[in-house]
This record gives C-alpha cells, structure tokens and sequence, in this order.
C-alpha cells in the first residue's frame, strides 16, 4: 500500500513541463487569511532547486521576495541555474501566475565540510514540550492547523493596547509539523516563517500586514536534519524597529541537542 504525501509535500509538489518550467498548485491545507502561508511558497521554491538533476550539495540560503498577492489555483516556476563553482551554486527562481510574476527567489546551495566549528548562539532553556499547552487552532486560519505550537514566552494574545504601551516582540516556543514528518530543508525552510507577524502581538491587534521579503540561513547539512526526525523544534523570534510602515522579524530554530538549525529576517510591511 502506498503511504499517503504529507500535507506539506502536497502543498510543495512540482510537476516539470515540456518547456522546463515546473508547474504547481497552491493548496488549502496551507491557507493564510488571503493567500497561501508564505513559508510554503518559500518552501516550494527551494523545492524547485532541491529537485534539479544537476543541484549540488545542500542549502546554505534561500531569499524569496513576494511581489504580489498569490491567487488560489495554479501557478509555475521558471528555474536558472545562475552559476557553479567549485563548492557553490547559486539558483534563481520565479513563480508566476496569469497576472504576472508573484514571486522571485534566489538560493545559495553548497558542499560542506568538517571544519573548526563554534556555535555562540545558545539555545533557551524552555520546559518539555509535553509541559506546555498546545496552541488551540481549531476554527482558526487552515495553516496554523498544520503545527503543532507550544509557547512558553510570548504567545499572540488580541488585547488591544495603547500606543505608549506596546507588548514585548519577543517569543519562545517548541514548534513541529502536523502530522509530524521528518524534517528536511523543504519543512525547515517553511518553518522559518511560522513566527507569528510580530505587529499582531506588539499592538494586540491584527493590524493589515504582509511579508515582502524573507531570507533564511541554513546551518546544517541533509545528515543533520535526519537527526532531528519528527522532534520539536524551539523557536526564537523578535524584532528590532518599527517604523515608516515596515519591521524586521527576526527568528532562530533550533534542533533537540541544541544545534542551531536556521536563522531568519524578514521585513514585514504593514499599515497602521
């Protein structure tokens, strides 16, 4: 019997066409409030480089910049192989749809190797994650029903509050895949961009807002993910500055030993 796809690699699946280019579906297993979750889109553009014949190594990088509004239905990347070195090798990426491009990508893969290694970034010491209460989803936005979210510091509470009294950015939490699936760069690199939007949690309010740009770092290899299987993941996320209609987001994830899995920063654009 086969096993059934995970939501995630349903979401993500590409089919190539005759022209070379991949063609693809959005999906409503992973639905925001107007458009696909923007960590599917990322991860589907990283998937489209993953999948190449001629990709070498694994992920170090991937920005994707979002130009416009990603309507329900088909849609098709355009992948270039921009160019190889002797360890690295850049790709770039378009998603468009019948009203013209709606995304554009880029990603750095490379071959990595043992080298001196230090990590001062620590990981924060947070209760199990079966101490802590799940997020309740249900009834709520279709992607957030596709995580498994436990907060011990910072979770989004909508209680709208002055304007000289914003609400810290800053949150911590064990997060993971529902159903759980191993984890990979496809789901590591949609779950760089899970973070709850930081104004939502700062105002106590959903204020209109949307990513515009996101890059994330990579900070293992494929062996490394495999290690971490289906476990939690903790998460990290802030912010620095808002101001003039935009913020940054910043994000870490880390692995169940404590190795730091990816970064993230996004900007974030909102009207308030």
């Amino acid at each position: 019997m086969t096993t059934p796809l995970h939501p995630l690699d349903l979401a993500t699946q590409l089919t190539p066409s005759d022209d070379g280019r991949l063609m693809g579906r959005t999906s409503g297993a992973y639905w925001n409030m107007m458009g696909p979750f923007g960590g599917t889109t990322a991860a589907t553009l990283l998937r489209a480089a993953l999948e190449a014949p001629q990709r070498l190594g694994d992920p170090v990088a991937l920005t994707v910049n979002f130009c416009a509004p990603i309507a329900e239905g088909a849609f098709e990347i355009g992948l270039n192989e921009a160019r190889t070195n002797r360890s690295t090798q850049h790709w770039t990426m378009v998603l468009s749809q019948e009203h013209g491009i709606a995304a554009t990508a880029s990603a750095v893969f490379a071959k990595r190797r043992e080298t001196w290694a230090h990590q001062p970034a620590e990981r924060p010491t947070l209760p199990p994650a079966e101490t802590l209460p799940r997020l309740e989803t249900e009834g709520r936005n279709a992607w957030l029903q596709r995580y498994e979210f436990r907060f011990a510091e910072g979770p989004m509470v909508l209680d709208p509050r002055a304007d000289n009294d914003p609400a810290s950015a800053y949150s911590e939490l064990h997060v993971r895949d529902l159903p759980e699936r191993k984890l990979d760069f496809v789901s590591l690199a949609a779950l760089t961009d899970i973070f709850f939007v930081r104004i939502f949690q700062v105002r106590g309010r959903l204020v209109p807002a949307g990513t515009v740009s996101l890059t994330s770092y990579f900070h293992t290899d494929a062996a490394g993910l495999e290690a971490q299987g289906t476990k939690p993941l903790t998460g990290t996320a802030d912010s620095n500055v808002f101001r003039q209609g935009f913020f940054d987001q910043t994000a870490k994830l880390w692995g169940a030993d404590g190795t730091l899995l990816a970064t993230t920063v996004q900007t974030v654009y909102y009207k308030e």
